[in-house]
């Protein structure tokens, strides 16, 4: 299992913008075989800031997710309305074990 959290910080004015397209990106992420979870998280003191807890079951899930439509549609959404650039880190699971997701 790979777990990548990816941080955003939007524009203020894009908040609820960044929420719908995120969640329809979310939505639609859980159906590939390669994902075991995507929940989007938002900051309670810093309703700007998100964190995307993208949950991938082999390595090359991640690259074969940003192969799809609905990552590349979200991605082209998002972009303008990034108060800076995504970042993420990459984490290994501890527990669960894997069969756990």
């Amino acid at each position: 299992m790979l777990i990548v959290h990816v941080h955003a910080r939007v524009k203020p004015e894009f908040i609820e913008a960044f929420k719908q397209a995120t969640v329809e990106n979310a939505r639609a992420s859980v159906e590939e075989p390669g994902i075991a979870r995507f929940d989007l998280i938002q900051q309670a003191d810093d309703p700007a800031r998100f964190i995307l807890v993208e949950v991938y079951r082999t390595s090359e899930a991640p690259g074969q997710h940003k192969e799809t439509a609905h990552y590349q549609a979200w991605r082209d959404k998002v972009t303008p309305m990034m108060a800076e650039p995504r970042s993420s880190v990459k984490y290994s699971n501890l527990f669960p074990a894997d069969e756990g997701w």
